[in-house]
């Protein structure tokens, strides 16, 4: 009896996601962001405010990686062709971060942006429906998104991002960030599937079935660790602005650089996120002297 309970119950559970979803009404005229949010099966779009305090121009160390992404949102702002965007690579090296500073420089241009957590993208058809037929351009954006070797709901997006019998809205457009390439692990023994046919190198079935999904992105962006002196240009960055917005005037003496590369190596890391907390640490340690 317990088992056949247990049984109903995750039928209840996979009905009740399978529904439609009515989304509560957002004014896109005033408001810039939402995230899409399920509670017992049921999604709806929430409105947040968003006030970010990271600008294009703060992104230091990643210029070029910030160009292509603008210019892909800049395509898709004017009703251009434009890709799916994947941003991939080390951590704190600002992939979150451009997607936030895209909707501060864009949004009065009709840029909107809609998050989603990986594990509410089964519900991806109902997004989109939620945003089709919409005058604004939107931005679905996945933060940290990978899949485990189980899991099967990266299929559900495959569908969503190209190959599905319903077409994805032109006013929309997904940037997801990660620290994996193709999204899902990779593993010595898919490589073993590889073989030679007639000269040619065929991937196995197991390696075709993991880059289908990131093929979907039409755009690959790599993001990679801070060498020293970017890591110094950075801190450098965000010890100035923090420091004027404050009060303070400081000069990225060789005293200070020396002092930066040892909070850095305390962690570990190079990375445009240590520059700032590197930054937050400095500046917060000199304004406490002066109380």
């Amino acid at each position: 009896m317990k088992k056949l309970h247990s049984f109903l119950n995750r039928i209840a559970v996979a009905l009740e996601a399978a529904l439609p979803v009515d989304s509560p009404s957002i004014d896109w005229s005033t408001q810039c962001a939402a995230v899409w949010r399920v509670e017992r099966g049921q999604g709806a779009l929430i409105p947040v405010v968003t006030s970010s305090p990271v600008s294009l121009e703060d992104l230091i160390g990643i210029e070029s990686q910030r160009e292509r992404v603008v210019s892909n949102t800049r395509q898709f702002l004017h009703g251009l062709p434009a890709n799916n965007v994947l941003m991939w690579g080390a951590r704190g090296t600002g992939k979150s971060s451009l997607v936030r500073a895209l909707l501060q420089a864009y949004s009065d241009r009709g840029l909107r942006l809609v998050q989603v957590d990986r594990e509410d993208l089964i519900q991806m058809p109902y997004i989109l429906n939620a945003l089709a037929d919409q005058p604004w351009r939107f931005v679905i954006y996945c933060d940290d998104l990978s899949f485990e070797e189980d899991d099967v709901s990266y299929k559900r997006l495959k569908s969503a991002l190209d190959g599905a019998l319903s077409r994805t809205p032109d006013n929309v457009l997904l940037y997801a960030t990660s620290n994996r390439r193709h999204l899902l692990p990779e593993a010595v023994s898919d490589n073993l599937q590889t073989e030679w046919v007639n000269g040619e190198l065929h991937p196995g079935d197991a390696i075709e079935e993991k880059i289908s999904l990131s093929d979907r992105f039409g755009e690959w962006i790599g993001f990679y660790p801070f060498d020293q002196a970017t890591y110094l240009r950075a801190a450098e960055h965000w010890t100035k602005r923090l420091g004027q917005s404050h009060g303070l005037a400081p000069e990225f003496c060789e005293a200070l650089q020396l002092e930066a590369v040892r909070f850095a190596q305390g962690r570990g890391v190079r990375n445009g996120r240590v520059a700032q907390q590197f930054a937050k640490y400095w500046v917060g340690r000199e304004l406490l002297k002066k109380l």
